[in-house]
């Protein structure tokens, strides 16, 4: 068995066409297509999906982002919902999006409807590194999104020969300008 990378990360947002727009506008996502074109609900959408049951999904959108991950917007309705997780919530609490210059890249997230936490700042520890640095963020329904870069080697390299995965440049998605 080989594990090559993440595919996509799934995303329940409370508006399709809000977070649509918020990630194209924040990160030149891309609408590849609508993954449904009814509603889906019942016992094997229950069972499968580990839901409530009376979940029923409206809408499933597949958005391409970049040269990482593809993001899968879901909206679902008939059952409460809670707020978005914040980072010190059990399981996956943020994802984190690669980007040339975070400046241009918070700037552009804030220009969308998105919220910095703080300004962009050094990364610590084993990502150290000059010009290495993050921001987090909300979007804006609540969800946490990280902005980071990291174009110098990072100080944990001296420590181990295995490396992160870092996104290539590719020639078919370059960073568009904010």
């Amino acid at each position: 068995m080989t594990v090559r990378a993440i595919e996509h990360i799934g995303l329940t947002v409370p508006d399709l066409e809000q977070a649509t727009t918020f990630f194209a506008e924040a990160f030149g996502a891309e609408h590849v297509y609508d993954m449904i074109d009814e509603a889906l609900s019942g016992p094997a959408i229950e069972s499968g999906l580990g839901v409530p049951a009376g979940a029923t999904i409206e809408a499933i959108r597949m958005l391409r982002l970049g040269n990482g991950p593809n993001l899968e917007l879901f909206t679902y309705s008939g059952v409460p919902q809670r707020d978005p997780a914040v980072p010190s919530d059990y399981g996956l609490q943020h994802f984190c999006v690669y980007v040339d210059d975070i400046d241009a890249a918070a700037a552009r997230l804030e220009k969308a409807g998105g919220t910095l936490l703080s300004a962009p700042g050094e990364l610590p520890g084993g990502d150290e590194g000059p010009g290495n640095r993050y921001v987090y963020a909300r979007t804006p329904w609540g969800s946490t999104v990280e902005l980071v870069t990291y174009p110098s080697p990072q100080a944990y390299e001296s420590g181990t020969a295995l490396r992160r995965w870092r996104p290539a440049p590719s020639a078919d998605h370059t960073e568009q300008e904010s």
